[in-house]
């Protein structure tokens, strides 16, 4: 987060009263432990190898079709 939306953030808080502070708090950590695992930044590296395990996959024969899915689900066109 920038400095300037930080100190904004900051500034704001400041300004509410002692009852809206403990309601903003406890917002923040409603969102903070609704999140789930941290993303992490995927390295093109990775992002590569993973393209290549999945075409090995299919050149393999492990994959479902497109015909098969409509199937299984019932779905019909």
């Amino acid at each position: 987060m920038g400095k300037a939306l930080d100190q904004e953030m900051h500034d704001y808080f400041m300004r509410l009263n002692e009852a809206e502070k403990k309601s903003v708090v406890q917002m923040l950590k409603t969102f903070l432990k609704g999140r789930k695992e941290p993303v992490l930044q995927q390295t093109l590296a990775d992002y590569n190898r993973e393209l290549e395990e999945g075409d090995a996959a299919i050149e393999a024969g492990d994959f479902v079709s497109h015909e098969e899915v409509m199937k299984r689900y019932g779905i019909k066109r």
